[in-house]
């Protein structure tokens, strides 16, 4: 996971440097608040290990997320965006039935700790097209890098599985200007395949209190996963959303 922290750091510098270079338009975007887990199915491997919803085996702990990203705009058309978005969430509990879990058996009735990782960076281009009265449409790319990690231990014996991919999804915004200083914006990443599905998509109304500054409040959803021989794992996410942006 170090690794991808490295090249986002790098990819951030360099986006920097362009910005000041150019004078063109510079945003960092700040995201923070509550989560909160809607389904977590999981099964390691996917052929023969135990499936089983980590919110009913267990009590899961809701917490706190934040998103950074940076975004660098040129022509008022062509954005350049890159997102670290780490997540954590842990559980713990009594199981009331055994799991096979990457090579290890737990139990029914064993207390269960848990720890599921889902961290995303992006790196994403998305075309502005001309505004349209009060709408504004944006489509383009991203190239994600998931590093994801699930573990389960007990009083005597740890499992983990961990998967480092690459996935491309389609990108998408739609903002509505209601008024002088107030919109409503729906933006998200995704893309659906045989092998599996990802979304991530946000609803949130900004808030405009001056040129340089954008405050945001709403409701992001994160749902997904894979099907494969390795693990079966399809997961559902809520977010309570609020954040900034300001502009250089």
């Amino acid at each position: 996971m170090q690794r991808f922290s490295h090249i986002f750091i790098i990819l951030s510098i360099f986006m920097l440097g362009i910005s000041f270079s150019s004078y063109a338009q510079f945003r960092i975007d700040l995201e923070s608040g509550a989560v909160f887990t809607g389904y977590n199915k999981i099964q390691v491997p996917g052929t023969d290990g135990t499936r089983f919803n980590l919110t009913d085996e267990l009590d899961v702990n809701n917490s706190l997320f934040y998103r950074l990203k940076l975004l660098y705009t040129f022509n008022d058309k062509h954005t350049f965006s890159v997102l670290f978005a780490p997540l954590s969430i842990k559980a713990q509990g009594y199981s009331d039935q055994t799991i096979q879990f990457a090579g290890a058996t737990f139990a029914a009735g064993d207390a269960l700790n848990t720890r599921y990782v889902f961290n995303s960076y992006r790196l994403t281009y998305r075309y502005l097209f001309p505004r349209k009265g009060d709408f504004q449409f944006g489509l383009g790319a991203t190239a994600k890098i998931r590093d994801a990690l699930i573990r389960i231990e007990d009083e005597e014996k740890s499992a983990t599985k961990t998967n480092v991919g690459f996935v491309p999804l389609i990108n998408f915004q739609l903002e509505w200007f209601a008024k002088e200083k107030l919109s409503l914006l729906l933006q998200g990443d995704a893309l659906v395949s045989t092998q599996g599905r990802a979304e991530d998509v946000l609803l949130a109304a900004l808030f405009y209190p001056s040129q340089n500054v954008t405050l945001k409040a709403g409701y992001r959803i994160l749902e997904g996963g894979a099907d494969n021989d390795e693990v079966y794992n399809f997961s559902l996410i809520h977010y309570a959303v609020i954040g900034g942006i300001v502009r250089f």
